[in-house]
């Protein structure tokens, strides 16, 4: 019923910088008072120092996609950065059991309510993991129904969302109800942001989120990437600004 188009070429490496890199994956349905909504997908993958290589909201894997990871480097690192972003996490630590899995408080919860069996050998919090702690700094945004840990990247200056900013863009969506939707939730390009009943669930954590925001400023990013629809390649600070007024 609803479509939309991805961000082809998928499940390539699709460099931004030096040492990180973004893989946009197929169309996810995403189910929403019983509709199955389309989002694109994408994960941020970052080469460490060290050679180890750190996945952030791994898409679905393929056999050419873990080819060119395997090229990279050893996969350390498996980030489920929110309660909605895990579906694929299993799959990757079948296919790399040596990784160390991470994710945010509330996911071992949401994953069995939904039928999927997840190990997360560690929970993520304001304190960056001594594997990445030297590169990644991360603060996580805590509301009633989103939990989700952001990141930034120091090197390259790239600040790493999921939920927190959704930004569609019109041209990509072929369903006239779900670009009235997008619109609706507030989420379509240029002006993308937090989905307007997501925001709703954050009322009663606005000072700590706007905190998270405040941090979020701080690092002075250059860039943002997004997981769903058209990230942010430049004018970081002025978008976080912007997305995040209603804080």
């Amino acid at each position: 019923m609803f479509k939309i188009e991805t961000y082809q070429p998928l499940n390539v490496l699709k460099p931004i910088d030096d040492n990180i890199w973004l893989v946009d994956g197929p169309v996810i349905g995403f189910r929403y008072m019983g509709v199955s909504l389309p989002f694109p997908t994408r994960m941020t993958v970052i080469r460490q120092n060290n050679g180890d290589i750190w996945l952030h909201s791994p898409v679905k894997i393929s056999p050419e996609l873990k080819a060119q990871i395997d090229e990279l480097g050893p996969v350390r690192y498996l980030i489920a950065p929110n309660t909605i972003h895990y579906a694929s996490i299993p799959e990757w630590m079948q296919a790399y059991p040596a990784a160390e899995s991470f994710g945010v408080a509330g996911i071992a919860k949401r994953a069995k309510d939904n039928g999927i069996n997840i190990r997360l050998d560690h929970i993520l919090d304001d304190v960056a993991d001594p594997g990445w702690s030297g590169e990644l700094d991360q603060v996580v945004v805590s509301g009633s129904y989103l939990t989700e840990a952001v990141f930034f990247h120091r090197a390259s200056r790239t600040l790493i969302l999921t939920d927190l900013i959704e930004n569609f863009e019109a041209h990509k969506i072929k369903s006239p109800i779900w670009r009235f939707l997008v619109r609706l939730f507030g989420t379509m390009d240029p002006h993308g942001a937090a989905p307007r009943d997501m925001r709703a669930t954050f009322m009663g954590h606005k000072p700590a989120l706007r905190k998270a925001v405040d941090q979020m400023i701080a690092w002075n990013p250059e860039r943002i990437i997004l997981a769903h629809g058209r990230w942010y390649d430049k004018n970081a600070v002025a978008e976080l600004k912007r997305a995040f007024a209603w804080v």
